[in-house]
């Protein structure tokens, strides 16, 4: 057998077992299990973000839908993020969370790889929302808009995020990477940690374009802003 390959499936093995009917085993997350009073502690910090942050979106949702003066084309973005961020309340950290306290993964292969994959999309939704927040906030400073609020634009930018976001992170359920359990062994994300060609250019590839791209994108936009202000400032 190609040693790659050997390498490969060990590291697989080592984030599953073959079977959903059985308990999800993690020899790496096994090693680094929490103690009893980590787990509470862990148990404890997640039913606060899971409360609060379900609580707090849905809030901002219940204001949107009331009051049409908020239904501004910036805010559409804002709502998108509100959105992601409530999803993953709802759909993934009661998870982490009930595997918390049980002190172990408790949905077995498929579970993980759900858990995985809507905490990766909601969370690249929600990066690239702010990356599309950021240029607009520049392109509204430095470029004078002599038209009304336009929707088109928030809209199709709001649909693209999802796009973007789902051709990144359903690859791992095709057979790009996996998702795997990481941490403290009640919680998924992309399987770091395989040693296969596959999976270091998948990681490489999310790295280049869902953090290292973003992230750089809103540094050029805030910098032009600041840049902007600075010299309006001194006009006056």
């Amino acid at each position: 057998m190609d040693s790659r390959m050997f390498s490969g499936q060990v590291g697989l093995n080592y984030s599953f077992n073959l079977s959903d009917g059985q308990e999800l085993v993690d020899t790496a997350a096994g090693m680094a299990k929490l103690s009893p009073t980590g787990f509470v502690v862990l148990s404890v910090v997640l039913g606060f973000i899971m409360t609060f942050g379900f609580l707090n979106n849905f809030i901002v949702l219940l204001l949107f839908c009331k009051f049409k003066k908020l239904r501004t084309p910036v805010n559409m973005l804002l709502l998108n993020i509100s959105v992601s961020d409530m999803m993953v309340c709802l759909f993934g950290t009661p998870l982490s969370f009930a595997s918390s306290v049980r002190g172990k993964w408790l949905l077995g292969r498929s579970g993980c790889s759900w858990y995985g994959f809507i905490n990766s999309c909601f969370g690249i939704v929600s990066l690239i929302s702010l990356v599309i927040l950021s240029y607009d906030r520049y392109s509204t400073m430095t470029v004078y808009n002599r038209h009304g609020p336009n929707y088109r634009k928030p809209l199709l930018a709001v649909g693209g995020s999802w796009l973007y976001s789902l051709f990144w992170t359903v690859p791992p359920l095709l057979g790009w990477s996996s998702y795997g359990i990481e941490g403290a062994g009640t919680s998924c994300s992309v399987s770091w940690t395989v040693q296969t060609a596959q999976s270091h250019a998948y990681i490489i590839c999310l790295f280049i374009f869902c953090l290292g791209i973003p992230v750089l994108v809103m540094i050029y936009c805030y910098s032009k802003l600041l840049w902007a202000v600075k010299q309006e400032h001194l006009q006056h």
